[in-house]
């Protein structure tokens, strides 16, 4: 069996370097973005790569990595964006930014070993349009959530979901061989 822990890091080393130098290249003005606009960046980017797996014909020259990357980035300034809550202007340094990003990969990691105990590592055969699929029907919770003032009934709230989309992309770029 392959080590899934070593394989999570991987890629997200990959995104946390991505991440890092966006940082430095542009701050931290995400910080401006309120939760429904970072839901609609991560539905584009999800569309996108449904987009890339159904059509046979590509007018831009790339493949779903750097798309699954976003949607894991998006979703930590998403779960960020919660715990921080909305800033005027750009308000984190660069190192409480990584500290921050740090902080809700750990959570997230540790939410997937959790679950991946118990699902018996089932993503393993799962296909990637189908962590696809998954990830837009999370958005579409999501979005429901933000509509109904981030109140539910008896569901997981929308930080659960940003969760389940960062592990579900990660799973995705394993399957697609990204991880070291």
């Amino acid at each position: 069996m392959k080590n899934t822990s070593q394989q999570y890091d991987s890629i997200i080393a990959i995104c946390r370097d991505l991440f890092t130098k966006k940082t430095k290249d542009y701050g931290t003005a995400w910080r401006i973005l309120r939760l429904p606009s970072l839901t609609d960046q991560i539905f584009i980017k999800a569309q996108r790569i449904r987009s890339l797996q159904e059509n046979d014909v590509r007018k831009v020259d790339e493949d779903e990595t750097s798309e699954f990357i976003g949607i894991i980035n998006y979703c930590i300034m998403a779960l960020i964006q919660i715990e921080k809550g909305i800033a005027q202007q750009p308000d984190l340094s660069y190192d409480e930014a990584v500290k921050l990003y740090d902080e809700k990969i750990s959570l997230t990691k540790k939410l997937m070993e959790d679950k991946n105990h118990d699902y018996g590592e089932a993503w393993r055969d799962m296909r990637v349009s189908s962590l696809t699929d998954l990830i837009l029907q999370k958005l579409l919770r999501v979005k429901q959530i933000e509509d109904n003032k981030g109140k539910t009934i008896v569901s997981e709230g929308i930080d659960a979901n940003y969760q389940d989309m960062i592990n579900y992309s990660v799973f995705a770029l394993i399957h697609l061989g990204k991880a070291n």
